[in-house]
This record gives C-alpha cells, structure tokens and sequence, in this order.
C-alpha cells in the first residue's frame, strides 16, 4: 500500500509543473493533497476526476485560499468532510476516505507565520484538534493522518533551528503539542520511524538559496495509529523535480487498502 502525501500550493499551479505526470507512475493507493487552492466547479476535468482515481476535495469557502483533497484508486466505503468546527471547516482543512478499518486523512493545519492573528488562529486549532485526535485513538479503527502540519517537531526537523525558536512552526507551544500527540496521545511519526537521518526535509522557503542549499523544514507526516504505523516498510521524499514549494512525502505499508 502506497500513501503519498503533498502541499501542492496550488493544485493547478502544481499541474503546470508536471505533477499529473509523475503522479500517475507512482502506482498509489491513496493521494492526500494540501492547499489545493481551489473550488471544485474552478477545475478542469483533468483534475477534478484524475484519470484512475476517485477524487474528494474538501475546498476552502474563500477562494484561491487552502483546501485538502484525496485522490484514492479505491472507492472508499465512506467519505467525511471537516472536523464539526465552524471556523476551521469553513477553510477547508480536514478531508477523510475509509476503507475497511482504515481510515486515511488529508489535515492541513494552519500556518500562523503571516500574522499574529493567524498563529492565534492556528492556537485554536491546535486545541479543538487535540480531542478529535484523542478520539480517534480510543476506537478501534486504524488512522493515517497524513499532511503539512506546519510545525517541526525537534531539533533534526530543520536546518536552522536555533535562529527559528521564536518563529512559527518550531514555537516550544507548537513543539510541546505535537509531542502531547505521540507521547501521551500514542500517535506515531511514520517517517521517523523509518528514516532517522538529519536533513530530511520537505519544505523549502522561496528566499534565498534555500532549495538549493536543502536549508528547510520537515513540517509534512504521515501520523498513524501503531498498529499500522508498524507496518511501514520503506519511507522516501520526492525532490528529482518540483511542484511546489513543498516536498511528496511517500511512504509504502505491508498492507492492503
């Protein structure tokens, strides 16, 4: 089972870029995408019903502005937009396909680095996710959350990470929050689990030599309950060609969707 997941920044941007083509040789399961920056009516055919894929787009209600998606080989059984939050489904950040007792999300957390508004923003969100996260644990289903949570967790998950500790996406409240998620709440990092090695990232700003010099941030997980977590066997970030500013995160599973 291939899960692949990506901020597209723009999913007709990223098209442009040549992102149908190479996703359409990656032989995956299920595709979650971020900020597709888009409303459905607003896409050509070619996107909105990729060839070989069942796709779900939960859209932001202000255009142009955030949105997840899932493309996914199988239909799933069922499918389930948003979290039952008034502020932050009306962005468009949660979008979730179940397949027998497996559940894949797309999440797309806010980013709080273009105001203080909006890290006050991204605060509420940390705290109404947290009990949905709790929630998802105590049942008997298994979860792969996968997206650009827009924080990175300790030190190894960005290249700067001294001059970054009072900037958005390596707070110590966003830090401590995430490891709330996998140490008390049982959560797993996927690609850590797999892959231990420095400078793993896979988002680069624009500025500067960034790209170039793999100065960035590993701020996009695959998050799984451990029983599936346990079974992924081969974890890898696509940077051979870009579609965005961020990195496919891919990562197969000994399992079947």
């Amino acid at each position: 089972m291939r899960i692949i997941s990506v901020n597209v920044n723009g999913i007709r941007s990223a098209w442009t870029k040549g992102f149908w083509p190479w996703l359409s040789r990656q032989r995956a399961d299920v595709v979650c995408l971020q900020e597709v920056k888009a409303q459905e009516p607003d896409l050509v055919p070619a996107i909105r019903a990729p060839k070989g894929f069942h796709a779900y787009f939960h859209c932001a209600e202000k255009k142009g502005y955030s949105g997840v998606a899932l493309f996914c080989k199988r239909q799933p059984d069922d499918i389930a937009f948003g979290f039952s939050n008034r502020e932050f489904d009306a962005e468009g950040r949660v979008v979730r396909a179940d397949f027998g007792k497996l559940s894949v999300i797309s999440v797309y957390l806010p980013s709080g680095s273009s105001s203080e508004e909006r890290q006050q923003a991204k605060f509420r969100f940390l705290k109404e996710f947290l009990p949905v996260l709790r929630k998802l644990r105590s049942d008997a289903r298994q979860y792969i959350l996968c997206g650009d949570w827009n924080i990175a967790h300790k030190e190894i998950d960005l290249k700067n990470w001294r001059s970054n500790q009072k900037n958005s996406g390596f707070l110590p409240e966003e830090r401590a929050w995430l490891t709330q998620v996998f140490d008390q709440l049982g959560w797993v990092d996927v690609f850590r689990r797999v892959d231990q090695r420095a400078e793993q990232y896979t988002w680069w700003s624009n500025r500067g030599q960034a790209w170039a010099k793999n100065v960035g941030w590993r701020i996009d997980y695959q998050i799984a309950t451990p029983e599936i977590a346990a079974k992924a066997v081969k974890a890898s970030i696509f940077k051979a060609q870009r579609f965005s500013d961020h990195a496919p995160l891919i990562i197969d599973y000994a399992a079947e969707l």
